[in-house]
């Protein structure tokens, strides 16, 4: 047998053959074994994959994806639905002055009978906890079609749930814990909405009419929460208000007019957006925007002559923020933090001008209130809101507790609740349990009260918040919107 131009049998007897033969063989060994390398790099599947983690599809771990320009204009249809003339209003997430108290809230009903309040109409809509937001007899969601795979903001009528106008850009999305969960913001002339993967469009409020739109991924670098979008934007004299925490920007002021961006806060702590929502606060005389990042809480200068300064930060670690800050008096802010981290009450002081903040306490769920997902009440010199299920004894009951963390009253082992929401109008608490079941209790005693029970939905995981318009409450479950009637029974 030969190899080449050498006998093999003859190697043994010739040591210089043997010696040229092996090294042949080492060096075409050694090039096989690069080219077999080079095949695999350039053939294997796996090259250049990037893991993924739930809520961030197509995003790179630890940065922003880099993707086609979306068309966030979309597709435009109407319908034959009309808007109401029903009296209230639903302007943004928590209400007019973002407390969750209704304050102009007509008469409504103590007591129901054993049906419950009288449900005017319920209406399909797309996986998620997105809620409305009202004005002029218009309904407006941010939905998503999962026919279609586009996000949808949908305009109804309040009078009945038909639909009036619907704008949707196609957005492929996958079931997180459902999809859509943003509450719009709305005034006479603009409409503001955020998406689940963190776009930004402004329409015409009554015709649906695309003025502008932005991908904060794409143009600032922002990462996109766990489980989708959940901050709300708002609209403050004419600014569309919005914390990209991106790479460079913070938050920012956009005119909704124009769509040009009229002041921005840098991220140098490279804070990412969590699922709270800024929120408008005048605290020791100054107005200001406050927001719960994932990583702090930050207050911006909402003052016509320092809008857009950064006022104060402080540093906040939690594995995910959902509840936003609230103000507690003239100097205080509460903020929860779920998944075990508890809840801090921050002191605001201000000297020369600066301002500066204090801890007053650093307290775990089960020492004083918490909240996983919804953001608590502050009135009357109280806090109240549902405790997370790692809050001990008093898992999942709606509480009453005074700012310095001390425990007012409970609802008790006998009723607890979920992860739904709760609102206050005509000294009434108004909660929803997770299948969607509604609870009335008096707001005015030092003590849990039932005032009413009943079910309105047949879903689950009906976490989305409330909105209150006159004495219509519009609330939902994972597939359904539905509109109650609270008004005293004629």
């Amino acid at each position: 047998m030969a190899f080449g131009n050498v006998d093999i049998d003859t190697i043994g007897n010739n040591p210089k053959a043997s010696f040229w033969v092996v090294t042949g063989v080492t060096v075409l060994s050694s090039l096989l074994a690069i080219l077999s390398l080079v095949v695999w790099l350039k053939y294997d599947p796996t090259v250049g994959m990037a893991a993924e983690v739930p809520g961030h599809d197509g995003l790179p771990v630890g940065g922003a994806a880099k993707k086609a320009k979306l068309d966030l204009a979309g597709i435009f249809a109407s319908f034959d639905g009309s808007p109401s003339t029903a009296p209230g209003a639903w302007t943004n997430f928590r209400g007019a002055d973002f407390s969750n108290i209704v304050k102009d809230a007509p008469k409504l009903a103590d007591s129901w009978g054993a049906t419950g309040p009288k449900v005017l109409w319920k209406i399909p809509v797309g996986d998620g906890y997105a809620s409305p937001a009202v004005l002029d007899g218009r309904v407006f969601l941010m939905d998503y079609d999962t026919k279609e795979r586009a996000d949808a903001i949908r305009c109804f009528s309040l009078d009945d749930g038909k639909e009036i106008w619907r704008r949707s850009y196609n957005n492929n999305i996958k079931r997180n814990h459902g999809m859509s969960r943003t509450i719009p913001a709305v005034t006479k002339e603009y409409l503001v909405v955020m998406g689940p993967k963190c776009h930004v469009l402004c329409l015409d409020t009554a015709t649906g009419d695309f003025k502008w739109g932005i991908d904060l991924q794409a143009e600032y670098g922002t990462v996109e929460p766990l489980w989708y979008t959940g901050q709300c934007p708002i609209i403050d004299n004419g600014q569309a208000i919005i914390a990209p925490c991106g790479t460079d920007v913070l938050m920012m002021g956009v005119d909704c007019a124009t769509g040009e961006v009229k002041w921005k806060v840098p991220n140098p702590n490279a804070w990412n957006m969590s699922h709270a929502s800024i929120v408008p606060m005048t605290l020791l005389g100054k107005r200001m925007y406050v927001y719960a990042a994932a990583g702090g809480i930050v207050g911006v200068s909402a003052e016509p002559d320092t809008l857009g300064q950064l006022l104060w930060e402080h540093n906040v670690v939690g594995k995910v923020v959902a509840p936003s800050a609230i103000p507690v008096g003239e100097d205080q802010i509460f903020a929860t933090v779920g998944y075990g981290r508890g809840s801090r009450l921050l002191k605001l002081v201000e000297s020369g001008g600066k301002y500066s903040v204090e801890v007053v306490y650093d307290k775990p769920p089960t020492d004083v209130l918490a909240c996983e997902q919804q953001t608590p009440i502050y009135h009357n010199g109280l806090i109240y809101g549902i405790m997370p299920k790692d809050a001990g004894s008093l898992m999942c009951q709606f509480v009453c507790y005074k700012p310095d963390g001390t425990l007012v009253w409970s609802s008790g082992q006998d009723n607890r609740f979920g992860l739904g929401p709760f609102i206050l109008a005509d000294n009434k608490f108004y909660v929803l349990g997770d299948e969607a079941e509604l609870t009335m209790i008096d707001a005015t005693k030092n003590e849990y009260l039932q005032l009413g029970h009943a079910d309105i939905l047949e879903g689950h995981d009906a976490w989305g918040p409330f909105a209150l318009a006159g004495s219509r409450l519009l609330l939902r479950d994972m597939n359904t919107l539905a509109c109650v009637d609270l008004a005293v029974a004629s």
